[in-house]
């Protein structure tokens, strides 16, 4: 693979992230499809490209997925999903990524990975920022649409941990997304889902899970082994950026000065985390 083709599908794959943020804040806010059924199409559609991906491009890889895999995927996308509710774009994806990172960092550690002294700045400075963006205020994001976004973070963090050594990615991200399809159903049927639909929440929630989602996935996982560990991490501090401009230019979303700071303080430590050489205890 050419090192051209190599920073353009990586560069898809971060607006496809980032879109993932953007389409879920468009159909929530301005259609009238609710966060359940969201889920529910996003992955049930998620799951078929990625099957027809399987079927007839990686036949001979090895790999499937699991239910407990399957749940924190479900855990991930559901609270993705509410969490958008009342979250801006920007906001929800620095919240996301941020915590995505932290767990991943936190097992790191519980594995016996130790930080040097810039790392230990990093891992403050981050943790600073997302104190200074939770705490009160009028720009302070809501606490409960925060914490629904923090719990999907981690749950995808857990995700990509024990996807590690599974066998082929896009192989057993496949049979996840099919297996978390039942307790999207299970949560759409719930009295309180208040579950609606329309014609435009569907087109989003379908582009979502086909394009943003399963296509988006699929890329990054062919690309992914032409990356450095470390460059794979730090590419994605980019995604939380691209989710805020496209908050501004679909959504009209203002920034504030306290989420750019957070931001500066978030991703700025966890690249420090990341670039800076670990060492084993």
């Amino acid at each position: 693979m050419t090192s051209a083709r190599t920073i353009l599908l990586t560069t898809l794959t971060m607006f496809a992230f980032a879109g993932n943020s953007v389409l879920c804040r468009i159909a929530l806010r301005e259609t009238g499809t609710d966060a359940a059924n969201f889920t529910t199409i996003r992955l049930a559609s998620g799951a078929v490209v990625l099957w027809l991906i399987v079927r007839f491009y990686r036949q001979l890889q090895a790999g499937e997925g699991n239910w407990m895999s399957a749940l924190m995927l479900f855990a991930y996308a559901a609270g993705f999903s509410f969490a958008y509710l009342s979250l801006t774009t920007a906001t929800g994806a620095l919240l996301l990524f941020g915590a995505v990172q932290a767990t991943m960092i936190c097992y790191g550690l519980w594995r016996g990975e130790r930080f040097g002294a810039w790392q230990w700045v990093g891992l403050a400075l981050a943790v600073g920022g997302l104190v200074g963006l939770l705490l009160p205020g009028l720009s302070a994001p809501p606490l409960f649409g925060a914490a629904l976004m923090l719990m999907a973070g981690a749950a995808w963090g857990v995700y990509s941990i024990r996807g590690r050594g599974a066998g082929d990615a896009t192989r057993v991200t496949a049979g996840n997304f099919l297996r978390a399809v039942p307790f999207a159903i299970v949560l759409s049927l719930l009295p309180l889902a208040d579950a609606r639909m329309d014609a435009a929440g569907v087109g989003y929630a379908l582009a979502s899970g086909a394009i943003t989602s399963g296509l988006g996935y699929a890329i990054w996982y062919t690309v992914l082994p032409m990356l450095k560990s470390t460059s794979a991490a730090t590419v994605q501090l980019s995604v939380p950026v691209i989710a805020a401009l496209g908050g501004i230019v679909f959504l009209g979303e203002a920034v504030t000065l306290r989420f750019v700071l957070a931001s500066i303080a978030i991703l700025g430590g966890i690249a420090l985390v990341i670039r800076a050489p670990s060492r084993r205890g």
